[in-house]
């Protein structure tokens, strides 16, 4: 991140009220409590020779029925659209504890591991027993497992009777995610306006195993963030309504309000999490508005310690300490 703000050469706008700085901020998240969330997989290979994945965890937009496949597939040698993926029925695999505190693939997607490893351990036992290979001489290929020098499809494996198996995890130990947020902005002492002329995150999210998704949560991330840190106000009036009822006055941000964010992801690999992944979810979030405080504090000299950070709060700060100009 500070190499990303060191090469940005954004210019400053014109003007002599025009202050820039710059600021970073890290965030740690540690996800849910041991012991607190689990979940289990079933991965089948049915007699047409396609694999059936059943997990109780949901999809609610973040990507993880995705990655799901994209682990089922990678374990077992074969393409995500190979694997058919039923979720979320506790009719069919037992109650998952829910897709909530980061835990959608790296709880849930360890059981899918798991449950595809074993999987494919008995589908090489099976195809040695039948064709009188060794064992460890069967590799599983896309559709077939070749036993030595023969080739047998999956489908004639399964003919009798689907292969079986199931895979849980318990969200314990768990690991720890890192995010750092970085800014470079420029600040109006006449105005207290806020301008972004740089924006940056690296995550240490383990390894990423959708990078296009995880960059797309970042962002996401920061997005919300920014809308916390800059304008977003709950207000309650003196007998506890809500004064901020609507979006006219409850000022979330549209997209052009969203400067671009450069997303980096760290070199990482934890042993915890299905393939070295850790959560990600809800930590791009964490570090924005520090990150912001500390740029406006870098360019004003002025320390603000309450949201939004607000033209108003700003320029209200800037005065109070003397540096607003005239």
């Amino acid at each position: 991140v500070e190499q990303a703000l060191a090469r940005d050469e954004s210019p400053a706008p014109d003007g002599p009220d025009w202050v820039t700085g710059q600021g970073m901020a890290a965030a740690m998240i540690d996800t849910i409590p041991p012991r607190g969330h689990f979940s289990e997989a079933r991965m089948t290979l049915l007699p047409d020779g396609v694999f059936e994945l059943d997990v109780g965890t949901v999809e609610f937009g973040n990507g993880t029925s995705t990655v799901h496949l994209q682990i089922a597939a990678s374990v077992l040698s074969t393409r995500p659209e190979q694997v058919r993926l039923v979720q979320a029925d506790t009719a069919r695999i037992s109650h998952d504890t829910g897709a909530f505190g980061s835990t959608g693939i790296v709880v849930a997607g360890l059981a899918t591991e798991r449950a595809a490893r074993a999987l494919k351990a008995l589908i090489l036992a099976q195809a040695a027993a039948q064709t009188g290979a060794a064992e460890q001489e069967c590799v599983l290929e896309d559709g077939a497992v070749r036993a030595g020098n023969r080739r047998i499809a999956l489908s004639d494996l399964a003919k009798g009777a689907p292969i079986m198996a199931e895979g849980r995890a318990t969200g314990s130990p768990r690991s720890v995610a890192f995010n750092v947020h970085g800014f470079k902005v420029a600040v109006n002492r006449g105005t207290g306006e806020v301008r972004i002329l740089k924006s940056v995150q690296a995550a240490d999210a383990g390894q990423v195993l959708n990078p296009m998704q995880c960059r797309g949560q970042v962002e996401g991330g920061v997005a919300q963030a920014l809308g916390a840190a800059l304008s977003e106000n709950l207000r309650l009036g003196p007998n506890g309504a809500i004064e901020t009822a609507s979006f006219r006055n409850y000022l979330a941000p549209r997209f052009p309000d969203i400067p671009p964010t450069e997303v980096l992801f760290a070199d990482t690999y934890d042993r915890l999490g299905p393939f070295g992944a850790k959560s990600m979810s809800e930590s791009p979030f964490n570090p924005v508005a520090p990150a912001l405080a500390n740029a406006i504090r870098d360019a004003t000299g002025v320390r603000l310690c309450a949201l939004p950070l607000a033209p108003d709060a700003v320029l209200a700060a800037l005065t109070q300490a003397g540096g607003a100009s005239a």
